[in-house]
Formats: C-alpha cells, structure tokens, sequence
C-alpha cells in the first residue's frame, strides 16, 4: 500500500513536472515569438534610422553649403555696413554744414520777415494815408465845386446887387433934393437877441437903418415925420405887423407909401439918426430895398441881400 502511494507521489510528481514542462516550452515560443517581432520592429527601426541618417547628412551637407553662403553674405553685408557708416558719417557732417547754412538763412529770413512786416505796415499805412487823401481830395474837390458854384452865385448875385444899388443910387439922385438927402447910408440885419451882423434870411430878426443929415438947410429945420420903407427887389413892401400908409411929396409929386416905421425928428443942420426894426415875419431868399422918406421927399436908400 505504502508502494502504491509512493507511485501515486511520482505520479504526480512527473505530471507536475511534465505541466510545469510543457508551461516552459508554451512560455518560450511564446517568447521566441516575442523576440521574433521585437527583431522585426528593431530591424525596421534600424532601417528607419538609416534612412534619417542618409536624410540628416544631406541636411548637414545643406545647411554647410547654407552656411558658407551666409558667411560670404554676411562679409559682404559687413563691408556694406562698414560703407554705409562711413557715408552716414559723410552725410551727418554734410547736414550739420546745411544745418548751419540753414540757421544762418533762417536768421537772414527771420530779419527779411521782420523788413517785410515793417515794409507792409509801411504800406498799409501809406495806403491808408493815400485813401485819406483821396476821401479829402474828393471832398475837396466836393467842396471847391460848391464853392465855385456859390462863388458864381455870389458873382452873379453880387452883379445884381451892384446893379439894384446902381439903380436906386440913380433914382435916389433923381428924387432926393440936392441940399436935403441923407448920406452914409447903411443898412445891418442882425440876429435874435443880438446885434451880430448875418446874411440869412432865417436868422434875420430886426433891420438896423443909419444915416447922416448933415447941412440941412434952415428952411427944412423942425419936426418932420420920417418912414422907414421896407421893399423887395420889384417894389412890393414886405409883410409889416402894424404898417403906416402915408402920402410923400416926391419931386413935387403926391406918391402913397406903406412904411413899416415913422418917426418925428427934430431936423438940425447936422444929426446921425437910426430905425431899429424888428422883423414881424421871416424875409425869404433875395434882395431888398430900405429907403428913407420925410414929408417932402426921398432921403436915402440902399439895398441888401439874403441868402
């Protein structure tokens, strides 16, 4: 029994032994196999490294010709650069000569703007000037036409003037009696309130009228009435506030008259008498007549003018 159970050990022991075997020889094919594929995987590496090997050498082999050619390129780019210092240097101290060439004529302009600005200054001042003197010469020329125009005026208004005093001077020297007339006879139109002379109508507010009786013969002494007649220059009286109508001997000749004064003088041989009369009315533009009259004739008369 104890045989049989030694042999059953054995037994065992060999098929242990033949599994243990046979789980070797599977496990080494399996590793052969193993090993097969890892000699095929390092052989295609080897390949592959072959070929990037073959690739990395006609890499290195370009980028040597690469490298060569940039050598080359950077010598000729030095030797550029070294020429192109040396004319910028050229060209900084070619600037720095213009720089100063220009500070020197920007300061001649600066003066010439400054000449240029008093210059047209000067200008327009003297433009003004001639556009003063052209405003005043026109105005001048305004003014002188006027005035010649006023001067012909006052030519021809001085002409008639001198005419009408010819005339009454020659009717005066027709009516008046030899021995019996007045002489410096003057005739001022003085303004309102004032005994200052003026010569327009507007302004004329009383008439002062004086004369000389000098070497009246006695027969023509005493108390006479004397008129004060105001006319224009075609004999119509002006308008009178409080008129006298009185009748005169003139050259023996009775003759109406509308004085616009009267007075009662005392003759002598020699007396100055006056009239101031005061205006009732504004006179227009144009010529008058003051004559003086008494009793038994014509003493005096003269004209004046109002502008």
């Amino acid at each position: 029994m104890n045989n049989n159970r030694t042999w059953g050990i054995v037994a065992v022991i060999l098929a242990l032994l033949l599994a243990g075997v046979g789980y070797w020889g599977y496990g080494l094919k399996n590793d052969k196999a193993s090993l097969a594929d890892a000699k095929t995987d390092l052989e295609t590496q080897l390949g592959d490294m072959g070929s990037l090997k073959e690739s990395l050498e006609m890499e290195i082999d370009s980028l040597s010709t690469a490298y060569d050619g940039l050598s080359a390129e950077n010598e000729t780019l030095l030797k550029a650069v070294k020429d192109e210092k040396a004319r910028v240097a050229n060209r900084n101290w070619k600037i720095k000569g213009l720089q100063k060439t220009q500070d020197e004529q920007a300061g001649e302009m600066t003066s010439m703007r400054s000449q240029i600005e008093g210059l047209l200054a000067t200008r327009t001042t003297l433009q003004n000037s001639i556009f003063s003197l052209q405003a005043e010469n026109d105005s001048l020329k305004t003014v002188t036409g006027l005035l010649e125009s006023d001067l012909r005026i006052a030519k021809d208004e001085n002409v008639a003037l001198n005419n009408l005093n010819t005339a009454i001077q020659e009717e005066v020297g027709k009516l008046t009696l030899a021995n019996f007339k007045a002489s410096a006879f003057r005739v001022e139109i003085e303004k309102k309130n004032s005994s200052r002379v003026t010569s327009k109508g507007k302004r004329a507010k009383r008439i002062r009228v004086s004369f000389d009786l000098t070497d009246v013969p006695e027969k023509y002494h005493g108390v006479r009435p004397l008129y004060l007649v105001i006319t224009d220059d075609k004999a119509t009286p002006v308008k009178l506030i409080n008129p006298v109508k009185a009748q005169v001997s003139v050259n023996g000749q009775p003759q109406d008259i509308l004085a616009a004064e009267v007075k009662e003088i005392n003759l002598e041989a020699n007396q100055r008498l006056e009239f101031i009369h005061e205006l009732g009315s504004k006179l227009s533009t144009g010529f008058y007549r003051v004559a003086v009259y008494t009793d038994i004739g014509l003493l005096g008369a003269n004209s004046f003018r109002l502008r």
